[in-house]
């Protein structure tokens, strides 16, 4: 059984390009991100690109959650 909110994201990732291509993005960095903490330690040049792609990770996230929160489906 799912919730609303994912009865929503459902919705919008089938109606919604820009919803899609923002998930898209999100997963991405997600993988990017995993990829980095797998390491044993980070140079600082690492560690900055850590801080860079965690806040361009939040940053799509807020912009879906504004998308669920408007039930926005048209492209």
């Amino acid at each position: 059984m799912s919730t609303p909110t994912e009865a929503v994201r459902g919705k919008l990732m089938a109606d919604n390009e820009e919803y899609e291509r923002l998930h898209e993005e999100h997963a991405r960095y997600a993988t990017e991100l995993e990829r980095l903490a797998a390491k044993p330690f980070l140079s600082e040049k690492e560690k900055l690109e850590e801080v860079r792609l965690k806040k361009i990770k939040l940053r799509l996230k807020d912009q879906m959650a504004a998308l669920r929160k408007t039930g926005k489906t048209a492209a």
